[in-house]
């Protein structure tokens, strides 16, 4: 695997687990065109390395990732081209890691937003450190959760709860999630890497072909609703995109001030 590749993710290796890690610290590692279209990619070219067996996807610094870039999110609506690009990368990122034959665990240091909650939660399994939250808050800037959130919340806490969840955009902790099973583990924050390393290494030690066969199978329903929703959730967020209430949403976190919705 060409780490030199990569402009916006950084690579580093432990013995057969190859960790992953979103790298613009300084932007909490939000989305940008650079960061997005990379990890479009990135679950391709961790399925085919050689030297690795498990994945640990975290991000660098104080966040797991607070979703989309908010200029990135305006050059969008101010650029119809730049959706369809967006588009079809969201769907490559959901898709190649869904296909990953290789485990990935996501070790959630900090906030995960929007599509960054939607990356960690589509991962096989998800420690966080109790400091950590998890919010989908798409509505809340007048769009649709269109980037996978809407299809792997109910799996994992249901209709009812996942609703209250896309429908508000609240946000929860860390040990809630683990309590209603969005997430594997809610853990100290200072024992987050021992306890993901131990994870990962019990994995990398294990029979290889039989694990990877069995997250094969079992993601095989997960991979057909995601097929089945996925571009209707994509138009219906483009559709979004075109509102006043989403102009005004973005003006709103530009200038600092609450936004006043429409409904248009």
């Amino acid at each position: 695997m060409d780490f030199a590749d990569y402009e916006h993710i950084a690579f580093a290796r432990r013995g057969r687990v190859l960790e992953i890690t979103l790298n613009r610290p300084e932007q909490l590692n939000a989305f940008n065109g650079g960061l997005h279209a990379e990890m479009a990619r990135v679950f391709v070219d961790a399925n085919n390395d050689p030297e690795s067996e498990v994945i640990v996807l975290t991000g660098a610094g104080r966040a797991f990732s607070a979703g989309g870039d908010l200029q990135a999110v305006k050059a969008i609506f101010d650029d119809p081209d730049a959706f369809r690009v967006t588009a079809r990368e969201g769907k490559q990122i959901i898709f190649t890691l869904l296909d990953c034959e290789k485990p990935v665990i996501a070790k959630v240091n900090g906030p995960a937003i929007g599509l960054g909650c939607s990356i960690a939660l589509f991962c096989d399994v998800i420690f966080a450190a109790d400091t950590a939250k998890f919010a989908d808050p798409h509505v809340n800037v007048g769009l649709v959760a269109g980037d996978g959130g809407a299809i792997i919340w109910p799996q994992l806490i249901g209709y009812a709860r996942a609703k209250e969840y896309l429908l508000t955009g609240d946000a929860l902790n860390a040990t809630e999630a683990a309590r209603i099973g969005l997430i594997n583990h809610a853990v100290p924050a200072a024992e987050l890497d021992e306890r993901v390393s131990q994870f990962a290494d019990r994995l990398a030690n294990g029979a290889s072909q039989a694990i990877r066969w069995t997250k094969v199978s079992a993601n095989i329903g997960l991979k057909q609703l995601a097929h089945s929703i996925m571009d209707t959730c994509m138009g219906y967020e483009w559709l979004a995109s075109k509102t006043d209430d989403h102009r005004e949403a973005v003006n709103a976190l530009l200038e600092k001030r609450k936004p006043a919705f429409t409904g248009k």
